[in-house]
């Protein structure tokens, strides 16, 4: 993290407050940046390349309007055989570049009925089947308490401005609990049928440490889901990650028009708070 963090210091002076995560095939919000300074993650020492299909693997600084805007086109998961440290890494140089508020999106599978692929949906709190967490073993206490509280983890003030956003924008944005898997392989019938028993309403692979690592910072989340396929037993034929990018293709002006008007709305609250 220090190593990075002092090249970007070094390297750019923009300071943004406010960070955008896009998951598989939803990078398009990076090309609505003005005044773009993008660092591939392989130019960044000891940032983790990102090998998955459908992430551009690049850290944008730009403009969004008035507004100082960092991207992370592309993230790193834990199926990828990154440990959770380097999954949170990006989170954790971006908040000590500055960043106060993180809006995160992925791709997931619709395990509640009332979401058809193609919807957008905000997450309300998270189930972590991972099996790991990024705050195992010794507390930084420089970065964030021991123990952090995760009651809010998903910000409901941001939540309602998002949803604000969406009804401005001629549609709705429902909300729903997200289920963190490790992958990379999809989940069974059974599994999705265990999920939906625990108050499940979508599952995908990612998102989850980096929520954890954000408040365990301090800052403030938001977190949308694309819903690009029914999870397995739910619909006919098989899943696979080709669906998943163009779901994210179809629905990328959707999701562009919504972070664009989202954003101006959170980069003017104040310094987050804990609801």
């Amino acid at each position: 993290m220090e190593a990075a963090l002092a090249h970007l210091s070094r390297s750019t002076t923009r300071r943004p407050r406010l960070a955008v995560v896009l998951g598989s095939g939803l990078g398009a919000f990076a090309s609505e940046l003005s005044d773009p300074q993008t660092f591939p993650y392989s130019s960044i020492p000891g940032w983790p390349p990102s090998t998955a299909a459908g992430h551009e693997g690049a850290l944008i600084f730009g403009a969004l309007g008035p507004h100082q805007v960092a991207v992370m086109a592309g993230r790193n998961h834990l199926y990828e055989g990154y440990s959770p440290a380097q999954v949170v890494l990006g989170v954790r140089v971006l908040a000590r570049l500055g960043v106060r508020t993180l809006v995160l999106t992925n791709a997931a599978g619709g395990i509640n009925p009332a979401y058809s692929p193609g919807s957008l949906v905000l997450i309300s709190d998270h189930v972590n089947l991972q099996g790991s967490n990024p705050l195992a073993g010794p507390n930084d206490d420089s970065l964030g308490p021991r123990f952090p509280d995760m009651t809010a983890a998903y910000h409901p003030s941001y939540r309602a401005l998002a949803r604000q956003a969406a009804l401005g924008l001629g549609f709705d944005l429902p909300e729903g609990v997200y289920a963190a898997m490790l992958g990379p392989s999809y989940e069974t019938p059974a599994e999705i049928r265990f999920l939906r028993a625990i108050g499940c309403d979508l599952v995908g692979m990612s998102t989850v440490p980096e929520v954890i690592a954000a408040r365990h910072m301090g800052l403030g989340v938001l977190a949308i889901s694309c819903v690009t396929n029914l999870a397995a037993g739910l619909g006919s034929g098989v899943i696979h990650h080709q669906e998943v990018l163009d779901r994210g293709l179809a629905v990328r002006g959707r999701l562009v028009a919504l972070l664009k008007a989202v954003i101006p709305a959170l980069a003017s609250l104040p310094e987050p708070s804990d609801a």
